[in-house]
């Protein structure tokens, strides 16, 4: 027992509430791909000018809607995973679960962001800046999930 000290709880287990969100928001994002992938609202591929263009191509167009589905498919597998660690995992494994989140969401910045960057600037993306709004929202994510992790080591898992 600690006299003179309380220990600072969390009501919620933070890990949890960040991964949580991550799904919601993912979870959204795949329905957006696999309902309205021409769309440029929820990381629609609308935003892409050439999609238009690929549309019209009977042979381009088939590609790029597999690819938009295999990208779709690919999160729905994460956020299934991500579900059972939720309901299944320990409090080590969640936390293994958001430093994996980190090192794979950042690595966007490694071939993703130049690319759409570089179409950007190109004005092959509408509308003009995207690539910026989508940086700072990717490291928002990346930022969101060292927060809770370092809360979650410096006050523990909550209750």
């Amino acid at each position: 027992m600690m006299v003179g000290r309380t220990r600072l709880e969390l009501p919620v287990d933070i890990l949890a509430a960040a991964i949580i969100a991550f799904v919601v928001i993912e979870t959204l994002n795949i329905g957006m791909l696999y309902l309205r992938p021409g769309s440029r609202l929820g990381n629609g591929i609308g935003v892409f000018n050439a999609y238009r263009e690929a549309d019209a191509d009977p042979e381009t167009g088939e590609l790029v809607r597999y690819l938009v589905n295999w990208v779709a498919g690919t999160k729905l597998i994460v956020m299934a995973l991500l579900v059972v660690i939720l309901v299944t995992g320990s409090h080590a494994t969640k936390a293994y679960a958001v430093v994996a989140l980190i090192l794979s969401i950042l690595s966007f910045f490694w071939r993703m962001f130049p690319a759409i960057a570089r179409l950007d600037k190109d004005h092959q993306i509408t509308p003009r800046g995207y690539s910026r709004t989508l940086g700072i929202m990717i490291a928002c994510f990346v930022g969101g999930f060292m927060a809770a992790l370092v809360v979650s080591v410096a006050v523990g898992p909550g209750t």
